[in-house]
Order: C-alpha cells, then sequence, then structure tokens
C-alpha cells in the first residue's frame, strides 16, 4: 500500500459526505429542477471516481468488498461522455450507492 492511499480514500469520503449533506433534503424533482446542483453533484461523483482510479491495486486487492471498477467507471462515463450524463444513474448513484459506500471507507480510515 502506498501512503497516499489512504489520503485518496480520505477524498472520496469527503466527496460522499459532501454529496449526501447537499441531497438531505432534496426530492428528486427538486434536484432535476437545479441544474447547479446536478452540476455539483455530477462533479463530486467525478470526484470519488477520480480518488478511486489513484489508489493502488495492492491497496484494491485488500478492500475487495468496494466496487472499483464500477466507480471508476461512473468516472469516466460523467468525463468522457457529458453530452449524455443519465440523471437517473447520477440520483441512484448518490442516494443509493454512495451512501452505503460511506461507512465502508470510514471503517478503511479507521472512522
Amino acid at each position: 500500500m502506498k501512503k497516499d492511499d489512504l489520503v485518496f480514500v480520505g477524498h472520496r469520503l469527503d466527496a460522499a459526505q459532501s454529496i449526501a449533506a447537499k441531497l438531505e433534503h432534496v426530492d428528486r424533482e427538486a434536484f432535476d429542477q437545479d441544474e447547479n446542483l446536478r452540476l455539483a453533484i455530477v462533479h463530486l461523483i467525478q470526484t470519488v471516481g477520480e480518488a478511486a482510479r489513484r489508489v493502488s491495486d495492492e491497496f484494491r486487492e485488500t478492500s475487495p468488498v468496494i466496487p472499483w471498477r464500477t466507480i471508476v467507471g461512473m468516472r469516466h462515463k460523467v468525463v468522457h461522455d457529458y453530452l449524455y450524463v443519465n440523471y437517473d444513474i447520477v440520483w441512484d448513484v448518490a442516494t443509493v450507492d454512495l451512501p452505503a459506500l460511506i461507512p465502508q471507507l470510514q471503517a478503511i480510515l479507521g472512522e
């Protein structure tokens, strides 16, 4: 494990928690109507994926329960296919997948 691996896990946790905070009192309709919020959430999802991409292969092997490839794949989708971002998927990632990931990242960091 590289020393930076935990830094990148921390970045992922920070971005995931920021998404949770931004969506705490927001329903899907409000999300759909707020372009700035949608752009912020997509950017934070990009940050989660970029931080996951930078974690070493050795570290990934120590946490196989985390869907590393899926997370990095979502980052690639919102960065490279930005004209066709599916906000149904973004909403599901932000409200289902990332909240489930937060405790796993906290456990890795010993929080």
